[in-house]
């Protein structure tokens, strides 16, 4: 988990995630989602789950940066994969200090990274578990199509991990793409 330094509307995602309020509601953002993120990182220890917390960056303003799941996944082979974002802003949030801290500190088997970012120069993005949804016994990848989530990044994930990909396109009443699937199928 990232307790997060800022949490606020991020401006930069709003064209495709109009589930976000507007920016001039932001005072009080942060410290709300640092209460939210502590209330759940406790929960979670409470039922016994051994929970990783990070601290966000206090030099850079990253409004996402508690949704790590949208840049990293991590998988029981020993896999980490590093996914495209979609806006500039959210590919600052990836920590590779983070992982090697899984490694040395947590004990993480982190044997092989699939880095997929190169696909960002192309204008295809993939954001993590946000853009999938894992069916990891059987080894399904669900996945909403939408600016967030493309093809040949998909594609690629396939070959990596070896999943079979279910594809699909969705839209809100108004007719908007769903842009993360995770928001779809919770």
């Amino acid at each position: 988990m990232i307790r997060p330094a800022h949490f606020a509307a991020n401006p930069e995602t709003a064209g495709s995630n109009f589930f976000q309020r507007d920016t001039l509601a932001n005072a009080g953002r942060a410290a709300r989602a640092r209460r939210e993120s502590d209330a759940l990182a406790l929960a979670l220890t409470e039922a016994d789950i051994h929970v990783h917390r990070f601290d966000g960056r206090r030099d850079l303003v990253l409004p996402d940066e508690v949704f790590p799941n949208n840049w990293l996944s991590l998988h029981a082979d020993g896999t980490a994969v590093l996914y495209p974002m979609l806006a500039a802003n959210r590919r600052t949030e990836r920590r590779p200090e983070l992982l090697e801290a899984l490694r040395a500190r947590f004990g993480y088997r982190i044997e092989r990274t699939c880095d997929l970012t190169a696909f960002e120069s192309r204008g295809e993005y993939l954001e993590g578990t946000g853009s999938l949804v894992l069916d990891r016994e059987r080894h399904i990848a669900y996945a909403c199509l939408s600016p967030r989530t493309h093809l040949a990044p998909l594609a690629e994930f396939k070959r990596a991990l070896d999943y079979d990909i279910v594809p699909f396109h969705a839209a809100d009443r108004a007719g908007r793409p769903i842009y993360h699937t995770n928001v779809l199928l919770s």
